[in-house]
């Protein structure tokens, strides 16, 4: 029987993932505080550098490149400066950009993370500025999402719906993604920040605890789970929970928990979820069963929340921490 690690190296390369819903740009601003303010009780901040790296469902595609996989990204930018850096930087990543749509009256939703710090001292995120688009995604523009999502649909194993409440991941589209993914037979996983009741029969959905604390309030059991995962017509739902791991619900199964693996005082969380989706979505499309790809997904998980800022877990990266756990040393999932 081949080993997990075996099974991930030979299927993972080459697997094409279709990635449709919120595109933002994540945008890190790197600053010296240089002095107080005489205007105002502030610190002054000096600019050293800026960088915009892929995030939401554009975070997603990323992952799937890193893995080895080939990221099919659907989604809205506008004909600005940011969509721009974002297109490039997931360009830069192996990400093809082709089926993004561009609508000049649509502003990218741009996240902006400013860390500061003294010379020589660790920077630290001190205030977030979120740009949000305003605007009504044309009628035209989300004919054009829906026409690229079936166009790159045909060569893709699995389907990724990423929902951060940016208007992409309307009624329309999940319907097309739904409609595709039961003719086509591949799975469909849905991640959706505050619309989970709304992303019926898929085939799975991976929300984190917050979001399922929204849906089923704090104190929520593997019961109410089960309960939540037959409501909304899932084959399986994989509630992510920080660093007490993941729980597992799949029909005719008894609740699975899975440790968290590595550190359990992460560095930075940020896009973490996105990774979670991109390996298990690679190991759902690659034959793996529901547990095996939500071990792969807890691990890419524990890879990535070591690194500062919206981050990437890659095949070597996973095929390494999983190879450890085999072998039984250290953090097993």
């Amino acid at each position: 029987m081949k080993k997990m690690a075996e099974k991930i190296r030979d299927s993972f390369p080459g697997r094409k993932i279709l990635i449709i819903g919120d595109l933002v740009a994540d945008q890190f601003l790197h600053g010296t505080i240089a002095r107080v303010s005489r205007e105002a009780p502030v610190f002054i901040l000096r600019h050293e550098a800026t960088d915009t790296r892929p995030g939401g469902a554009a975070n997603a595609g990323a992952n799937v490149a890193a893995l080895g996989g080939q990221p099919l990204v659907v989604g809205l930018v506008g004909i600005d400066e940011n969509g721009t850096l974002l297109r490039d930087s997931l360009a830069a990543g192996g990400v093809d950009c082709d089926s993004i749509v561009i609508d000049e009256n649509f502003r990218t939703t741009t996240k902006v993370r400013v860390l500061a710090g003294q010379d020589y001292a660790p920077r630290q995120q001190v205030i977030r500025i979120d740009y949000e688009n305003k605007s009504f995604i044309s009628e035209n523009s989300r004919r054009r999402l829906i026409e690229n999502l079936r166009a790159a649909s045909a060569d893709a194993a699995a389907i990724i719906v990423s929902d951060y409440n940016y208007g992409v991941a309307d009624a329309s589209v999940v319907d097309a993604a739904r409609a595709i993914a039961r003719e086509r037979n591949i799975p469909l996983v849905v991640d959706s920040r505050v619309r989970l009741r709304e992303f019926r029969d898929a085939t799975s959905a991976t929300p984190n605890q917050e979001e399922v604390e929204l849906v089923l309030g704090k104190g929520f059991t593997p019961d109410s789970c089960s309960q939540l995962r037959r409501e909304l017509g899932l084959k399986s739902l994989l509630v992510t929970c920080g660093n007490d791991g993941m729980l597992l619900l799949e029909e005719d199964r008894e609740p699975l928990h899975i440790a968290a693996v590595g550190s359990r005082e992460p560095v930075d969380v940020t896009g973490a979820g996105d990774t979670v989706i991109a390996a298990y979505t690679l190991g759902l499309a690659s034959g793996l069963s529901f547990a095996e790809a939500a071990s792969v997904a807890n691990h890419a998980g524990g890879i990535v929340v070591m690194k500062k800022g919206t981050a990437t877990a890659s095949l070597n990266e996973l095929l390494n921490s999983v190879n450890i756990s085999e072998a039984g040393i250290g953090s097993a999932a």
